[in-house]
């Protein structure tokens, strides 16, 4: 069974009766419904519910108003550092002769337009608003579509639905729309090539974050320790470069002591260095050049390309330092809330950031040909080595941000099909948001030093660095329009300056910085193919997994002729785990058929990932009965932030309480003519077979084509599936099931 994935139910005829059970469950209230008057309470052992899962009932993140200050301060040792250090580089990457007082203004101006447009206006105003219950980046926008999307048949595994789906607390709920946005969402229902191309720029935007991720570090680390240079000449650039990768390794081996003590540590840091910066920005304003701030009037911007012309162009791609990290904010929201991310950014980042650059470019003003150096350069003598020091440890603050946005983006994506299984830590029992990935933080660390030891120079890694940034920008632009039509349902006058204005401002920058494609550009596409390989083979097989299962799944009147030729029922509960919500796996023939034998109590348990932050406990079942005896259904439900955990005898009897309440709930509502006794057999029956314990059956099954396949799609599914079948975690290991309970039947699926 794959865990990560999410399947709705189909109207075949032979499937009529499982229909049924599960609707009625739906209609009852799910799984508890309140009792009707004189009914006894339902038994439900809600002393099971802490024991069973690891993540605690979502609490919206309602920390009040000091706890939404701690928040903030948090956030500026994770969200914060790497647009906080783009003064290190972002004026030195002006590659012009002499440049004059207007040229540095123009430049300022640009920095302050940019600042204020995209990190201000979009991120802090109105994208970190597109979150899925508190949940941002890439993937948090794609299953908030998949919510309010209906596409029913003719979309792959991940976007199915259920009829009892639009229930859930956290599943956003259905509204009318206007005429236009109606058309929209139904050519993205209707259309199976518009569901694969949002697919297809989701998994793109995510790999370009993953691609930013291993970027950050290496440019902000190197950045900050060539400072050295500025002191000591004689200082090869190897040696720094020996010096970055050492700090490096460091700081992706604390990644296991989780976001929460790193933020602690890393928080006074990032506020020292912005105060710092403030400080001596405003000092350099008063010394050098106090009309500095004139550069807020554009025009300055329009003579800046007025007379640099086409090189004008060319160097915009140097002013998309000033806004990395802004995309961050956004990606990082799961691991704290908006009113936190809000507060630290117009409060504190914003101001600090507009008076660094603004001293930065007041010293230039006056000292111009120490422009390829411009921070150290501008620091007052007193207090250089003191800023070193606090620039290396911002440094390193600064890469965080991204690597925890990594880790995120992973799980998400994951959880909704997308990528192949990998552990997952949750580091914070108060804050289910905060996650680590050691598979992912390794092969980060790996990417991360082959760039910086590979390139051994800031130019490089600066152009690649900022294609990433700006493509994953883009992309987050499309999405979030999109979200405005379909799920906020605003007038498309309202959505269309939002579109056009910021898809203009970064369409230009894309075009400026794909200038720099051979000459380290080049680098986020390399990673980005590599991962999109990974989750477009993974994807692929499992959506042909799933067609090749559904095509021989069981009837419910096979199900009665493969019991009824059972000679033997063992004592106890077996769960056979399967990927369908409808129909039977065909890996139940080939296991009766194999074993010769079936538990007293059968439960068809379908472990269903929903394109949702999370599924309350309350609402975690649907439970029904089938045909032939002691056989029943079990669809556990889970958003991709839950950590679904089959362990122990807990979940065995909450999911047998669950069945039970259905039995009774299906005699109290009077569907039985009258009382034979049945019921209460029925009842005993499962009790025992709780008390003697479960066994899980997963199918280990092998998807292969046969000769008949084309050449490309045998390749993706033997080769490429295959391998990263082989090679990433089991499904049961996810679900933590003790390896005495589990037993894996082995099938071949031949295409």
């Amino acid at each position: 069974m794959d865990g990560s994935e999410s399947h709705g139910l189909h109207d075949d005829d032979d499937d009529h009766r499982v229909e049924m059970s599960l609707s009625e469950a739906a209609r009852a209230g799910d799984v508890h419904p309140e009792p009707d008057e004189g009914q006894p309470p339902l038994p439900i052992a809600e002393r099971t519910l802490s024991k069973i899962y690891s993540i605690r009932h979502p609490r919206a993140k309602d920390v009040g108003k000091w706890g939404t200050l701690w928040l903030a301060y948090e956030t500026l040792g994770i969200v914060y550092g790497d647009v906080g250090t783009s003064p290190l580089y972002t004026f030195s990457s002006i590659d012009i002769e002499n440049p004059g007082e207007r040229d540095i203004l123009g430049y300022l101006s640009i920095i302050y337009w940019s600042l204020t447009l995209i990190g201000l206006f979009k991120y802090v105003f109105i994208v970190i608003r597109a979150d899925d219950h508190g949940e941002g980046g890439t993937f948090a926008l794609y299953s908030l579509l998949c919510q309010y999307i209906n596409p029913g048949q003719k979309a792959g595994s991940h976007f199915r639905r259920l009829a009892s789906d639009s229930n859930l607390k956290f599943f956003g709920k259905q509204n009318h729309g206007r005429k236009f946005n109606s058309k929209a969402k139904q050519l993205l229902e209707e259309s199976p090539m518009a569901q694969r191309i949002l697919l297809v720029v989701v998994m793109f935007g995510t790999c370009m974050v993953i691609g930013d991720g291993a970027l950050t570090p290496a440019i902000s680390v190197l950045s900050a320790v060539q400072g050295i240079q500025s002191q000591n000449s004689k200082l090869t650039q190897g040696a720094v470069v020996g010096i970055s990768a050492a700090i490096l390794l460091l700081l992706f081996l604390v990644q296991s002591y989780g976001t929460g003590k790193v933020s602690f540590l890393f928080s006074p840091v990032t506020i020292i260095w912005f105060v710092a910066n403030t400080l001596i920005g405003v000092y350099n304003i008063v010394k050098y050049y106090p009309g500095a701030f004139k550069a807020i009037n554009p025009y300055y911007i329009i003579y800046f390309f007025h007379k640099n012309g086409k090189h004008g162009w060319v160097l915009l791609g140097g002013a998309v330092f000033a806004i990395t990290g802004s995309e961050a904010m956004f990606a990082d929201l799961g691991h704290f809330n908006k009113g936190s991310i809000q507060i630290a950014f117009s409060m504190l980042v914003y101001p600090a950031l507009i008076l660094t650059y603004t001293g930065q470019a007041a010293y230039l003003i006056k000292n111009p040909e120490d422009i390829s150096r411009a921070f150290y350069k501008s620091l007052p003598k007193p207090v250089y080595w003191p800023m070193f020091v606090v620039a290396t440890l911002a440094a390193i603050v600064a890469s965080q941000a991204l690597i925890t946005a990594t880790f995120s983006i992973i799980k998400q994506s994951m959880a909704l099909g997308c990528f192949p299984r990998v552990k997952m830590v949750h580091s914070s029992k108060k804050n289910e948001g905060r996650i680590y990935s050691p598979e992912m933080n390794y092969l980060l660390m790996v990417l991360c030093l082959a760039i910086l030891l590979g390139f051994r120079g800031g130019a490089a890694i600066g152009n690649a660095y900022g294609v990433a940034v700006i493509a994953v920008m883009l992309i987050t632009t499309f999405l979030v329009s999109l979200v405005m039509l379909i799920v906020w349902n605003l007038h498309i006058l309202l959505i269309l300056p939002f579109f056009i204005i910021f898809t203009l401002i970064e369409g230009v920058y894309l075009s400026s910085v794909l200038n720099k494609v051979p000459q380290g550009g080049w680098v986020p596409f390399v990673i980005s193919a590599l991962f999109m390989t990974i989750m477009f083979s993974w994807n692929y097989g499992t959506e042909k997994k799933y067609k090749y299962v559904m095509e021989r799944k069981l009837s419910p009147q096979d199900l009665t002729e493969l019991v009824a030729n059972v000679s033997c029922r063992v004592p106890g509960v077996c769960f056979l785990c399967s990927d369908l919500l409808h129909g039977l796996p065909p890996i139940l023939r080939h296991y009766v058929n194999t074993v010769g034998s079936l538990h007293e109590i059968v439960i068809i348990l379908t472990i269903r990932i929903l394109p949702v932050k999370t599924v309350l406990l309350e609402e975690r079942f649907l439970v029904g009965k089938l045909g032939p005896k002691g056989v029943y259904r079990c669809l556990a439900q889970y958003g991709y932030l839950d950590v679904p955990s089959l362990e122990g005898y807990e979940f065995l009897e909450l999911v047998i309480e669950n069945i039970k309440d259905y039995i009774k709930m299906k005699e109290l509502s009077g569907n039985q003519a009258e009382d034979d006794g049945s019921a209460y057999e029925e009842l005993q029956q499962l009790e025992v077979a709780k008390e003697i314990g479960a066994v899980f059956v997963l199918g280990k099954t092998t998807l292969q084509t046969s000769n008949k396949t084309g050449v490309v799609e045998g390749f993706i599914v033997d080769k490429l599936y295959g391998f990263l079948q082989n090679n990433s975690r089991s499904a049961m290991s996810t679900l933590s099931v003790p390896p005495a309970q589990l037993l894996q039947v082995g099938m071949l699926y031949e295409m």
